[in-house]
């Protein structure tokens, strides 16, 4: 298992593009693995023929477990095995029944109802190593309906995006136990899957399902249970346009498209076997007609209007919506409140004078091929302050305060479901230009969803700007580790008092938010002072 980031223990296989006999060359694409973060292709560095696979679709291992075997066609590997420190199962095409969809046990681990033959249940899958909790965001098959094995049964959602759930087994679906928009912890039954008319009372019966005993409805007693909801109707086969849906691609390429509004029949894969890769979705340019076509129809059987009309409310009611938390909010909240209510925050605001800044920018602006924000510059500061006050650059552990004497400043960056802290890298060593590109580049793959787990790990101070909404000043919520924030509010314009003159000026107002446990008040004024002095005399960062 690769570490796919500085700070990654574990990694989750989303899919196995080879399998057991494949002839694998130097480059070819072996997997793509999950972590809380993102999904990302991982190539093999080898050739050979792919011998074994240790960890099967939709498991989590940690880093540094036995993923695979790659070796010469018919060699014995049963001695490197055997001494794996992982499970020794045989591969993934010799036995596609993972345990934990074997049979329901009681509390002490004993069956309490055999399967019948075929039947396999489903579970909630733990697509990431922080996952606890799915929401099933949508079913791509109903009870009745045929299922093979690498079919997508659902979409997943976790808390940092949506995957597609494949099913490793073939069958009838006979059972839905989570339904669409809810939310359950990991190892729920998801799905029972078996033989077309198989009678699963007994099973379901014996799962709990968020603590809740689960209703069954199959297909050839549907009036038993009583629940009607899920009988599947006579033609059991999604229509036509869900299947054209089902293109050979990643499910980090389908995330792309559904994210840039592409189609993918659009798309010609350079992949093996014209499989659609995540580079072929982010180089693909539609043409006008495609463009057109794509406006005009919707791009999946679920898709909504466009335009939403909301009933006439008659005075004196009252009209409410109720949506639900998407994983990345619901992580939001956890990780925000840990800080509020662990940290003791306090806060201190300064008003920056502009003018000089102001000047300095609109003279840098004017090289050819260059373009430097206010925001950048405020990041420049920051970075050169923090290396002259190491005591705000730093993180509490309780034994001790770890002062970190390189600089990596996270920019927050608002998207659609939230927030995410991209983190330039030793920002004290970077150029105003070189600040002002990454900054760019980064709020891109954000907005996007495109940002690699490494791109937001590491920070040491964080920078929170709000001025280009106008907002004169704020607070902001310590992102942990660090012990600090800087709240950056909009330049105004306005009188001000100069060597005893009423002139017009321009004034900015800051706010550091720090954590008393690691910086005192006089140490977080000091380091204001200096970003002072860096921004309203710009020329001292070049020094």
């Amino acid at each position: 298992m690769p570490r796919l980031s500085d700070t990654m223990t574990e990694g989750t296989v989303a899919a196995w593009l080879k399998k057991v006999g494949d002839t694998i060359k130097e480059g070819d694409i072996l997997a793509e693995i999950e972590t809380d973060k993102a999904t990302m292709e991982f190539e093999s560095f080898n050739s050979g023929t792919l011998l074994y696979i240790g960890i099967k679709e939709g498991e989590t291992a940690a880093v540094d477990s036995l993923i695979a075997i790659i070796g010469k066609e018919g060699e014995d590997i049963s001695g490197l095995i055997s001494g794996a420190e992982t499970k020794t199962e045989a591969p993934l095409e010799a036995n596609p029944e993972v345990k934990s969809e074997s049979q329901p046990t009681t509390d002490n681990g004993q069956p309490t109802t055999s399967l019948p033959k075929g039947v396999v249940v489903v579970t909630m899958p733990r697509l990431s190593d922080t996952m606890t909790e799915g929401t099933v965001a949508n079913w791509l098959k109903k009870v009745g309906d045929d299922v093979k094995e690498g079919d997508i049964l659902a979409e997943i959602e976790t808390d940092k995006a949506t995957m597609e759930f494949e099913s490793f087994n073939a069958g009838t679906l006979l059972f839905i136990g989570i339904n669409e928009g809810q939310s359950a912890p990991v190892d729920s039954v998801l799905a029972i899957i078996g033989p077309a008319g198989t009678d699963i009372t007994g099973i379901a019966e014996n799962y709990k399902n968020g603590g809740t005993s689960v209703q069954v409805v199959t297909p050839s007693a549907p009036e038993a249970s009583g629940e009607v909801t899920q009988q599947p109707s006579t033609d059991n086969r999604q229509p036509t346009t869900e299947n054209s849906d089902r293109i050979f691609a990643s499910p980090l390429a389908k995330k792309i498209a559904k994210d840039k509004g592409i189609n993918l029949s659009q798309i010609k894969g350079s992949g093996e076997n014209g499989r659609i890769t995540k580079s072929d979705v982010e180089n693909f340019t539609p043409s006008a007609s495609a463009t057109t076509s794509q406006v005009t129809q919707p791009a999946t059987l679920n898709s909504q209007p466009e335009t939403i009309v909301r009933p006439f409310i008659p005075a004196g009611e009252t009209y409410t919506e109720v949506v639900t938390n998407s994983q990345m909010r619901k992580t939001i909240a956890i990780r925000l409140s840990e800080s509020i209510f662990t940290a003791p925050h306090f806060y201190l605001t300064v008003e920056i004078a502009m003018d000089e800044a102001m000047k300095s920018r609109a003279a840098i602006n004017n090289i050819p091929d260059t373009k430097v924000s206010f925001n950048d510059m405020v990041i420049k500061a920051c970075a050169m302050a923090l290396k002259r006050h190491p005591k705000v650059n730093t993180q509490w552990q309780a034994d001790a305060i770890i002062i970190n004497h390189h600089v990596n400043i996270g920019v927050a960056v608002a998207v659609e479901d939230g927030l995410v802290v991209p983190v330039l890298k030793f920002t004290d060593q970077m150029t105003l230009t070189q600040i002002g590109s990454s900054v760019k580049d980064l709020a891109g793959k954000a907005k996007s969803k495109k940002l690699q787990p490494a791109e937001m790990e590491g920070s040491t101070f964080t920078v929170s700007n709000l001025g280009m909404f106008g907002i004169q000043s704020f607070t902001s919520i310590i992102n942990q580790p660090n012990s600090a924030i800087l709240s950056v509010g909009a330049i105004e314009e306005k009188p001000v008092v100069r060597n005893g003159q009423i002139v017009v000026g321009n004034t900015m107002m800051l706010t550091l938010a720090c954590d008393h446990r690691t910086v005192d008040g006089a140490t977080g004024a000091q380091f204001l002072q200096t970003l002072r002095q860096y921004l309203e005399n710009p020329v001292t960062m070049l020094a």
